[in-house]
């Protein structure tokens, strides 16, 4: 359905995430916390992964070239990019025939410098942005800038590279390691998982997708895992915004799978995650060593569930691209510049994303529903305005390296999102 937020399909249904978005971390904290126990799981798979990891690296550096983290030294804070492609020439027409391979998921992971806190920012795969100039490492090809296209041609033209500068280019930020994943490495990955829960509070079957889900709380895992985070139709509005939402529920839900203690104290789970990282997602050169990942995960495995925070990227409609979504820069700025800073900062009353809500109890077993009040951004930008928020107050959220006990956070208005503490539930389309 045309919306201000929907693009008319290029081809079949594309993931955001892959799928997810699926991702989060899925090379942060999937590819890295999951050697979170580090020593044995790296002992296991040392032969068996490392040349897998290796072998499938890419140089996002510019061919200026990165130093790689060791296990135990990394300090400070970092910035990890997660890119999801809808199509990979390895997976076939499993998903349908596709005429192009697009980034439609972007996620980027900034851990704080004291690694007590953490933002995970999804990027509208719509988002018109201006794209540097940039060369594609395998092929060698050079690429001119372009400006005012759509996030999701940036794979076309350079890869995991040329979306890193772009993602670079629109922060701020500097992102030293990347991850690349398909459809084929989200079913893998959440396979090795052993199933991620979701909540919905109702029941949603969308053909497009393929997704069929009873109301309440259910395990995903595989194709089912794959096609909610895949589904646009069946969820909120029916536009990207929406689904970045149930990505994030996905994402938050995985986060406190992955720190349970019947993940990281199960070697075979985290042996099999290793083995499924390692055959299903490209890793930048500057990630692709098993002491780059267990360095990255020793420094995640501290963070704090609610100093975990997903957010979009804010965005709005506008008349001079009917489909996409624009950047609304006042409210991007003031994020990533509390980002950079790793200031605290809160979200705002009914923060969650279109197609979302807290459920009851606000954080847990997800067997609960929930409702919201539209609350739209604040927006300075022009010829932008800001799309549909829904969702209850998800409570103020140290997103950064902790401030004065006697200062709270500032609220920035506009941005949407959750802590990796909260469970929400997905709101099928209509409701």
């Amino acid at each position: 359905m045309p919306s201000p937020t929907h693009l008319p399909p290029r081809h079949a249904e594309r993931s955001r995430f892959g799928t997810v978005s699926t991702l989060v971390k899925l090379v942060a904290i999937a590819a890295a916390v999951v050697l979170v126990s580090g020593a044995s799981v790296a002992a296991i798979a040392l032969t068996s992964i490392a040349s897998q990891v290796s072998a499938n690296s890419v140089d996002i550096s510019g061919g200026g070239g990165q130093s790689q983290p060791h296990v135990g030294a990394f300090q400070g804070g970092f910035n990890v990019l997660i890119v999801g492609t809808d199509n990979d020439a390895s997976q076939g027409d499993a998903f349908g025939e596709r005429d192009a391979t697009l980034n439609d998921v972007n996620i980027l992971l900034h851990v704080s410098a004291d690694q007590k806190s953490g933002v995970v920012v999804s990027f509208p795969r719509d988002l018109i942005v201006d794209h540097p100039q940039c060369t594609d490492p395998v092929t060698k090809v050079e690429y001119d800038a372009t400006y005012k296209q759509p996030l999701n041609t940036g794979y076309e033209r350079g890869g995991l590279a040329c979306i890193t500068s772009t993602i670079e280019n629109l922060t701020g930020l500097d992102i030293p390691y990347a991850g690349l994943i398909s459809f084929n490495g989200v079913i893998e990955m959440t396979n090795a998982v052993g199933g991620v829960p979701v909540c919905l509070n109702e029941a949603i079957t969308d053909t497009d997708s393929g997704l069929d889900l009873p109301k309440g709380t259910s395990v995903i895992s595989g194709s089912d895992a794959l096609a909610f985070l895949r589904t646009r139709h069946g969820v909120g509005d029916g536009s990207d915004l929406a689904r970045i939402s149930s990505q994030q529920q996905y994402l938050a839900s995985l986060v406190r799978t992955l720190k349970s203690a019947n993940t990281l104290t199960d070697v075979t789970k985290l042996y099999g995650l290793a083995q499924a990282a390692a055959s299903n997602i490209k890793l930048s050169t500057s990630l692709a060593s098993l002491d780059s990942m267990v360095s990255l995960a020793l420094a995640l495995k501290d963070v704090d569930l609610n100093n975990l925070v997903f957010v979009q990227y804010p965005a709005g409609s506008s008349a001079a691209y009917p489909g996409k979504v624009v950047p609304v820069t006042s409210t991007a700025d003031e994020l990533f510049a509390k980002i950079k800073a790793d200031e605290p900062f809160a979200l705002g009353a009914d923060s969650t994303g279109p197609g979302s809500s807290v459920a009851d109890g606000g954080a847990g077993d997800g067997t609960g529903t929930g409702s919201g009040t539209a609350t739209p951004p604040s927006s300075t930008a022009p010829d932008a305005s800001p799309g549909p928020t829904t969702a209850p107050t998800p409570g103020s959220t140290d997103a950064g390296a902790p401030g004065p006990s006697s200062t709270a956070p500032a609220v920035i208005d506009g941005i949407t999102g959750q802590t990796a503490a909260e469970q929400t539930c997905a709101d099928a389309f209509g409701d």
